[in-house]
């Protein structure tokens, strides 16, 4: 799919199954290939020994994976087993008729996936479709829902917005709808999370699919241990990263600056801009913004001279960066975030605090996770208005809640550390997923 927050966690899953011995065939949309070629210096199709990147449509899927059983002289092994998005089950036919294992690969935090599957139950019950658009401001959307036996406060407003829908024809309803229940046909299932973070919600997921569910996360940590060789050169980012932003967090004191950033494919209004801006500059902290091309809906994002002559001497204004780099750097001291989980589980695993603002889709959730079950985030509204998002900053900057939080974060760093580990659940996991599953013979 032409999302980044699919491409960067599916390409550090190939790197990883490359290390392990697979010959990988990364297939792309035309437009994600494209995107990805100009990232690379000097652009160049990536195909090196054992892994290639490839453009391909989905219409002509099965045609283009039979391709390779057929060709024995094109040097490249046919194809055993196929792991695809959890939003592209179109795919899985092909496999099928192959017979070989189709692993669905959910980009999603396990709490988020769950979130998709209880819409099934929420339709059962008639809790959703909303009666009408007066249900999302009368306070329905606080109704709390039956979720897991580790966790019964999660409110209908947590859940992955198309909840918020009064129509169950809805063509973004019916698509997401039909991808969580086609995951049923999966030979297995893989989730970017680890059991301690996520026990109960595994143990829910476990019990609602008939085929496996595998925690093998965090992917990054787990490449981290992997000597990348030649796969260095192929990045996942479909924008070209500031290397300047590094050079400026060098020169800033330990912890002393806010790092920014609201992804890929959020858009905010220029009002929203302007009130994130002036809540940062009000905060008189040093921040490092990301603000991509894009980010504001139908416009430049433009500030005022007042807030670039307010904020000069402490503020880097970037269009894109190693998110990696940047959130591991020691002058990092929190995350205004989203809450993609590429971005909440990047957050966890390197120590750092969140202030958290979601916008849609599986954000919700993550963020009530972040700010409730594992107390490593404060929460802002989207309707962002800088007098919170002051405080806020200012809170998890120097305020009371700092020490505590900085303690469960780092709690939970170790605990991701662990799971990737020679002994640790997700490499364990990794390990029966290939011998079970991915190397299984039909």
């Amino acid at each position: 799919m032409p999302l980044q927050g699919h491409v960067t966690p599916f390409l550090t899953l190939a790197k990883l199954l490359h290390s392990r011995g697979f010959h990988i065939t990364f297939a792309n949309s035309e437009f994600n290939h494209k995107r990805l070629l100009k990232t690379l210096t000097p652009p160049k199709s990536p195909s090196l020994s054992a892994f290639r990147c490839k453009k391909t449509s989905w219409d002509r899927f099965a045609t283009y994976l039979r391709g390779p059983n057929d060709t024995a002289s094109s040097g490249v092994p046919p194809v055993s087993c196929l792991v695809t998005d959890g939003i592209l089950t179109c795919t899985l036919t092909a496999a099928e008729e192959l017979g070989i294992p189709r692993v669905i690969f959910w980009t999603l935090a396990a709490c988020g996936f769950l979130g998709y599957k209880k819409y099934s139950q929420l339709i059962e019950q008639g809790i959703i479709p909303l009666k009408d658009e007066t249900y999302l401001t009368n306070g329905y959307l606080d109704t709390v829902i039956d979720w897991t036996p580790g966790n019964k406060n999660i409110r209908l407003k947590d859940l992955p917005t198309l909840v918020r829908s009064t129509d169950l024809n809805d063509p973004m309803f019916q698509f997401a709808y039909g991808e969580i229940e086609r995951a049923s046909k999966a030979s297995a299932i893989i989730l970017n999370t680890f059991d301690a973070l996520e026990a109960d919600v595994l143990n829910s997921l476990s019990s609602l699919f008939p085929c496996d569910v595998y925690a093998i996360g965090p992917l990054h940590l787990q490449l981290n241990s992997v000597p990348e060789g030649e796969l260095k050169s192929i990045g996942s980012n479909f924008w070209e990263e500031a290397a300047e932003c590094i050079k400026w967090l060098n020169t800033k004191e330990p912890k002393s600056v806010v790092y920014v950033n609201f992804g890929s494919t959020v858009v905010i209004s220029h009002e929203q801009l302007r009130e994130c801006a002036w809540g940062l500059a009000n905060s008189k902290q040093s921040f490092l913004w990301i603000i991509r091309y894009g980010l504001v809906v139908g416009e430049s994002a433009i500030l005022p001279p007042e807030f670039w002559e307010e904020v000069k001497d402490r503020a880097f204004i970037a269009s894109w960066c190693s998110q990696e780099q940047v959130i591991n750097h020691a002058s990092v001291g929190m995350f205004l975030t989203h809450n993609g989980w590429n971005s909440t589980i990047e957050s966890i695993c390197s120590g750092v605090p969140m202030a958290c603002c979601p916008f849609f889709a599986d954000q919700q959730i993550n963020c009530r996770y972040c700010c409730t079950e594992w107390g490593v985030g404060m929460e802002i509204d989207n309707d962002v208005k800088r007098e919170e998002v002051e405080k806020v900053v200012r809170e998890l900057m120097e305020g009371e809640k700092r020490k505590e939080m900085e303690r469960k974060t780092l709690k939970w760093k170790k605990l991701a550390e662990e799971a990737v580990s020679p002994n640790g659940s997700s490499t364990l996991h990794l390990d029966k997923l290939l011998k079970e599953v991915l190397l299984s013979k039909p």
